[in-house]
């Protein structure tokens, strides 16, 4: 009766490795076959790559391709609208963290959102005539290899492998990377990242990133981030097995350009989360002082702190809460320093929002801002103006 206790023995502590590392490669299949690769086209796949992470995923999930990329397009589409398939300013943060599978589900029923967002994804041989048809074929399998390698640890195994990615990626990143977390951009939704180093959700941590470079292959963008998602990728580029089409932009500053030209409106449109987040960290030393100043003068609550206003900087006017346009007029009127700041900033806005000015109008603008800024009586301005008409995209 040996067998019965599987073809594979292990110490208690080797079955617990065996799980976790079964459960990061769905992890690692969701990150980068149906997320990067299929929702977002970030990079192209291999077919060995590409049919080992939807064979994997059928196992581990029985999650079909067409409906993953779907709802998370339509996420995107709608984000914190009250369409949002899952969002937890919509369905609140409990519901979301506890039931976020069921909302999947119930989206992925959807034939609407199927047709409008799931375009482009597999419809092969293996999808129609295995995957879709035998939805839940795969699960079964798996359990049934777990129980044939394991014996009775398969079960919790397998019920472990089961709960991992509903609770992780329909849970805690559908939930918690939209309620709690610290944010490097103030994109036009209420993203965060929940963690700097993404290793047990794959990279899906760093989301904030994700939400402002939306089609990025690599999700993660300060120094002491790691995604490491976009270390798998990168051996399977390495490999052969995957090319990058898009990814975070990068700029360069060219110490000897000392006037802006069209590479520099480019870099700017191109990277315009990342400038207005140097904007609010190059004034922010001037900004928090005057804040203090007006504080102690009794002109501004106490409560209100730097982070309030870097986060007004960060942001184009119209993604600023309606509750809090009383109390960023208040500090306006209260410093002409700070509003000449803030507008300053608005004033950027005019470069990458969509307008119908050529390109010639609008480098005529940003060469009028660049005067005006350096003209100015605050240093910090006046610096940032001079790197900003350094700035360039950096050659791939």
């Amino acid at each position: 009766m040996a067998y019965l206790n599987g073809l594979i023995d292990l110490p208690w502590w080797g079955y617990i490795i065996v799980t976790l590392v079964m459960t990061h490669i769905t992890m690692a299949a969701v990150t980068i076959y149906l997320h990067r690769h299929q929702a977002h086209r970030a990079l192209e796949l291999h077919a060995i790559p590409s049919h080992f992470f939807r064979l994997w995923l059928w196992l581990t999930t029985g999650m079909q391709t067409k409906q993953w990329a779907a709802v998370h397009r339509k996420h995107h589409a709608r984000c914190e609208k009250a369409e949002d398939p899952h969002s937890p300013w919509v369905y609140g943060i409990k519901t979301v963290l506890w039931e976020g599978a069921e909302l999947y589900r119930k989206e992925a029923r959807n034939q609407e959102t199927l047709v409008k967002f799931g375009k482009g994804t597999p419809d092969d041989w293996m999808e129609r005539n295995v995957y879709t048809r035998f939805g839940t074929g795969g699960i079964t399998m798996m359990f049934i290899i777990n129980i044939t390698l394991f014996g009775p640890n398969g079960i919790w195994m397998w019920a472990t492998q089961m709960v991992w990615t509903p609770f992780f990626a329909a849970g805690v990143i559908n939930g918690l990377a939209h309620w709690w977390g610290y944010r490097n951009f103030e994109c036009e939704d209420k993203s965060t990242n929940i963690f700097p180093w993404g290793i047990l959700i794959a990279g899906e941590e760093l989301h904030n990133n994700h939400h402002t470079f939306g089609t990025s292959a690599k999700l993660s963008y300060k120094w002491y981030e790691f995604d490491i998602g976009w270390m798998y990728i990168r051996i399977l580029s390495l490999l052969g097995l995957a090319s990058v089409k898009k990814s975070i932009p990068v700029t360069e500053e060219i110490p000897t350009k000392q006037v802006a030209d069209k590479d520099t409106l480019e870099a700017i449109i191109s990277s315009r989360y990342i400038i207005a987040a140097k904007y609010a960290r190059s004034l922010k030393h001037i900004c928090a002082e005057e804040i203090q100043r007006l504080q102690a003068h009794a002109k501004l609550p106490n409560e209100l702190d730097w982070t309030s206003f870097k986060r007004w900087l960060k942001q184009d006017a119209k993604d600023t809460p309606q509750h809090e346009h009383q109390l960023l007029s208040n500090v306006l009127s209260n410093s002409p320093l700070l509003q000449t700041i803030y507008s300053m900033r608005q004033e950027l806005t005019g470069l990458w929002e969509r307008s119908s000015l050529s390109p010639d109008q609008l480098l005529s603008k940003l060469h009028d801002w660049c005067h005006r800024a350096e003209g100015s009586n605050i240093p910090e301005l006046k610096h940032f103006s001079l790197k900003l008409r350094q700035i360039a995209m950096r050659p791939a």
